[in-house]
């Protein structure tokens, strides 16, 4: 491996560690912070404590993108400022909720905005992702800012079934065992539209790099 394809590599683990680390953490707080018995009380003190640890996680890893990546994309600063504004909400209140309707506003923002854009002829997902896939047309610019729209809005009104179905701890794995498996899968649907819309086929893997987060 040459020296420039190790640094891609290494930037590609790091934005993965970005995106989906403190979503790990959160995972791993509150597990470790559940009580043996099950009651109110102590499932409200591992969510504080989760939420808290997520929190301190999410603005971490703003930081190391920032220091290792050398960028901070606009989603990235907009999802962390919802991570520790609702955050602070489910601290201050005792409430779940509100950490776990900020995932449903992310993907409502998010996919009202990509197809809003879309209808205008703009493709706001360059702009967001600042990124260029090379060789990509405008026209598949637009499209694949439709598409994440779309996908966008389908996970706000998967998140808010969940939300409604199941109890906290089933709805926190949901995030890494329905909502991580389905962006990836998503993703890679992806490919064959960017390769006929002009993306280079040397760089066929910069959709998996470039994805947009959905922590």
């Amino acid at each position: 491996m040459s020296e420039t394809e190790g640094k891609k590599a290494a930037s590609s683990w790091i934005s993965v560690a970005v995106d989906y680390g403190p979503l790990l953490v959160f995972l791993g707080v509150y597990r470790w912070s559940a009580p043996a018995e099950p009651g109110p009380v102590g499932e409200l003190s591992a969510i504080i404590a989760g939420t808290g640890a997520f929190m301190v996680a999410a603005v971490a890893a703003l930081i190391i993108s920032k220091w290792r990546l050398g960028i901070v994309s606009p989603m990235l600063w907009f999802s962390t400022a919802l991570i520790v504004g609702f955050g602070s909400l489910t601290i201050f209140f005792g409430d779940p909720t509100f950490v776990q309707i900020k995932p449903t506003i992310i993907y409502a923002v998010f996919g009202v905005a990509l197809l809003g854009g879309f209808f205008a002829g703009r493709a706001l997902l360059k702009i967001l992702l600042e990124a260029a896939f090379e060789g990509l047309s405008d026209a598949g610019w637009l499209k694949l800012s439709r598409n994440w729209g779309v996908f966008f809005i389908a996970l706000a009104i998967l998140n808010e079934v969940l939300r409604a179905q199941l109890d906290f701890e089933g709805w926190l794995w949901a995030k890494l065992w329905v909502f991580l498996p389905l962006t990836f899968l998503f993703t890679f649907s992806q490919i064959p539209m960017l390769l006929k819309n002009g993306l280079s086929f040397e760089d066929r893997d910069e959709p998996l790099k470039n994805e947009p987060p959905t922590s």
